[in-house]
């Protein structure tokens, strides 16, 4: 059996270059022939003499996912799960149509100015329903950057006008998950490995913005929810971050959709690419 795993080609870095040894060293395991291909070296477009068995897609490029697919050839995750998952308002969107639980969220107004706000009347109508402290959210963003807690007026005013785009959202903020969270990784119908996330600095958990990692044995209920999420956005696998809500009802935060998973790795020593090749394996031969 063949495989491509497409990858940024812009994003050489040792955080990515370790997933993809992993994709490359599990896949040999299970007797498949995979080959790593940049998305700089695929063009949609471009024609595909000779087409795999299946992709993995451990990018961003959704262009590049649609027409992979339009080729008929499967494609893991799909293109339309990546979508949603990139940008945090169309998350939130989804999930709430779903009825799962999310922290109160308010979607910035849409302009043509995609660097600034030229007019902040809207701000008034995020105040009616936020109260300090609160997050700020830019829809595209990972490892825990690009989400900022908002303690006043003046601190709202002055990252808004910091920031370089205008695709935001605001968000309760979750008091009772304060430097802790969960990232439960679920391929197909099952979560196969969980760890929390810990700081005692910041109210982000995250390991890259100094948290650490412990193992975590999820409960039935924080299962249940990880699944749910990932297969209300018809997706095949994902990392979902859950946060500790009142009571310790988990709470969705995001759902990653190429989740990085070397540090889940480390920490459980369960390997994600295995799962996601051996739940591949299985949906391609039925």
């Amino acid at each position: 059996m063949t495989g491509w795993l497409i990858t940024n080609g812009f994003l050489r870095t040792k955080k990515f270059q370790e997933l993809t040894d992993l994709f490359m060293l599990s896949a040999s395991t299970h007797g498949i022939k995979l080959k790593e291909i940049p998305n700089t070296k695929l063009l949609p477009g471009t024609p595909v003499r000779t087409k795999p068995d299946f992709v993995i897609f451990w990018d961003k490029d959704i262009l590049l996912a649609r027409y992979l697919e339009d080729l008929n050839i499967p494609v893991f995750n799909s293109s339309q799960f990546i979508r949603i998952c990139d940008d945090k308002r169309k998350t939130f969107l989804a999930l709430a149509k779903e009825g799962l639980p999310v922290p109160k969220t308010i979607l910035a107004p849409m302009t043509y100015d995609k660097t600034s706000f030229t007019n902040l009347s809207f701000v008034e109508s995020i105040l009616e329903q936020l109260s300090f402290p609160f997050i700020l959210k830019e829809g595209y963003g990972s490892f825990g950057q690009q989400v900022y807690m908002i303690r006043s007026y003046e601190d709202l005013m002055d990252q808004i006008n910091k920031i370089t785009t205008t695709e935001i959202l605001f968000q309760e903020y979750i008091q009772s998950s304060y430097g802790r969270d969960l990232r439960l990784q679920v391929v197909g119908q099952e979560v196969v490995s969980c760890m929390k996330r810990i700081s005692d600095t910041d109210f982000r958990a995250n390991i890259s913005s100094g948290g650490r990692m412990e193992q975590y044995v999820p409960t039935t209920e924080q299962c249940e929810l990880a699944l749910r999420a990932v297969q209300a956005l018809e997706g095949d696998f994902a990392g979902v971050d859950l946060l500790f809500g009142n009571d310790e009802k988990p709470v969705i935060c995001e759902i990653n959709s190429n989740a990085h998973f070397k540090n889940l790795l480390d920490c459980t020593h369960i390997n994600t690419a295995d799962k996601i090749l051996e739940y591949i394996l299985k949906k391609i031969e039925r």
